[in-house]
């Protein structure tokens, strides 16, 4: 596809704009309050529209942002609908903007949007990355999208992987939120490892070997250990880091355990034990990503997940009602993990293949480098907490540092059911009775932007 941005003649550019301010006065739709953080960070929202797009608006979405595509064209139809676009007065439309910003390569075209997204949002740039600050304002401000917005958005996403055309559907997921993480999705047969892909590519079924064996892992090396049943495992993240999914089976459970290098969260889900008539999920990366958070899938059924609370969002698997249980990953080094649990395996080093990377102290080390909005301020963006769901359903973070120190002094830290315990050199939740109650770590943006109602668990003991 190529993508030509032609600047318009001044006198013509006067006249469309002239023409189309008096084509479209949207009516205005009554914002419901935003945070007070959010209005300090971003400023208050401009006036949003609301019913369907006029067909005049319609025609141009189609030519701007379909047509232009499909034709693998751009000209003088496509510079007067965006223009039209861009006084329409409707800031809803900035999200194909943002989608389709995403996709393009040539600074002439991306200048154009850009400036179109900066008209409907009134809003100035403050820095280069303009894909990222116009997204960040539709996500604080919740800005809603258009009638029809998903169907304009699926005709750009699939003509840069027609696998996505299974996966952008209607179900209970908000559609506005989800950008492309900048890779392919995994779409390969289950039990293919070693099949090679343009993609991050899950391993199921890996290779593990013993303690003993495992001489190429060092100590002070991270690892996300897991226990099931009696059994111990450890996935270090250096393979976790190239695989991001792995589909396993630990005492005798069959497990989904996916990694977001973005949000530092490793999750482990079983995959059995589920409805009649549902197969073991395959889960896989579908390259899309949601506030900076992997955006999963099982191959069998193309039914999409919310990672974060492994919950079936679309497909059948939605339609059943499928929302995953989870077990307890313990982040903590690889020395401390064996020493606690020496009859433990780990996966094997060929998994890695041959890569090393560390996103945390290095790609991610100041900050989200995915528009996630506005974010809870009671906590730093990347504070690591321990998150878990208590017995009651409230979700309740505990700031990892802080409980680590106060657990190693003695101290009781306990919130409803939920009492946190150490774990080989990690932080693990149990209940009163010591069974385990599924909690993972996770940077403090990703656990708040997906449990906004949390609780948070401070220093002095106390709750906010």
């Amino acid at each position: 596809m190529r993508s030509i941005f032609l600047v318009l003649p001044s006198a013509l550019l006067a006249a469309l704009l002239v023409a189309s301010s008096l084509l479209h006065t949207p009516a205005a739709h009554a914002q419901e309050a935003l945070p007070a953080y959010a209005i300090e960070q971003f400023g208050s929202p401009p006036p949003i529209s609301e019913g369907p797009l006029s067909q005049s608006l319609q025609t141009a979405v189609r030519t701007v942002f379909v047509d232009s595509l499909e034709q693998s064209a751009w000209g003088r139809d496509q510079e007067a609908a965006l223009w039209e676009i861009a006084e329409s007065g409707d800031p809803r439309l900035v999200w194909v903007i943002s989608d389709m910003m995403r996709f393009t390569w040539r600074r002439s075209f991306d200048d154009a949007l850009a400036s179109a997204a900066a008209e409907l949002l009134q809003i100035e740039y403050t820095s280069p990355r303009r894909w990222g600050e116009i997204t960040d304002h539709l996500i604080a401000w919740d800005i809603p999208s258009y009638p029809g917005y998903l169907e304009t958005k699926r005709a750009i996403f699939t003509q840069f992987a027609p696998g996505w055309e299974r996966i952008l559907v209607e179900g209970e997921i908000d559609w506005r939120l989800v950008s492309w993480g900048g890779v392919q999705i995994d779409d390969r047969p289950y039990d293919t490892t070693d099949q090679p892909c343009n993609c991050i590519p899950a391993a199921d079924n890996p290779k593990v070997s013993s303690a003993e064996e495992a001489t190429w892992l060092k100590d002070d090396a991270i690892v996300f250990g897991i226990g099931v049943n009696g059994a111990y495992r450890a996935y270090p993240r250096r393979i976790m880091e190239v695989r991001e999914m792995v589909n396993d089976t630990l005492g005798g459970r069959d497990l989904g355990i996916p990694y977001c290098t973005l949000c530092g969260a490793a999750q482990a889900y079983f995959t059995d034990d589920l409805p009649d008539g549902v197969e073991r999920p395959i889960l896989r990366t579908s390259g899309l990503l949601i506030r900076s958070n992997k955006v999963m899938y099982d191959i069998t059924t193309y039914s999409v997940f919310d990672t974060f609370l492994g919950k079936a969002v679309t497909g059948p698997l939605a339609e059943k009602g499928v929302r995953l249980k989870q077990a307890s990953v313990v982040t903590t080094d690889w020395g401390s993990w064996k020493a606690a649990h020496p009859e433990t395996t780990v996966l094997v080093e060929s998994l890695a293949l041959g890569r090393n990377f560390d996103f945390r102290n290095g790609r991610d080390a100041n900050g989200p480098i995915f528009p996630v909005g506005d974010v809870d301020p009671r906590l730093p963006v990347q504070e690591d907490v321990i998150g878990v769901i208590t017995a009651a359903g409230k979700p309740v973070a505990f700031q990892r540092s802080t409980a680590i120190a106060a657990l190693k002094q003695g101290a009781e830290i306990a919130f409803e059911n939920v009492r946190l315990t150490l774990d080989a050199g990690g932080v693990r939740a149990v209940g009163a009775d010591g069974a385990d109650l599924g909690s993972h770590e996770a940077f403090w943006f990703a656990w708040s932007q997906f449990h906004p109602d949390t609780a948070v668990w401070t220093r002095d003991g106390d709750l906010r």
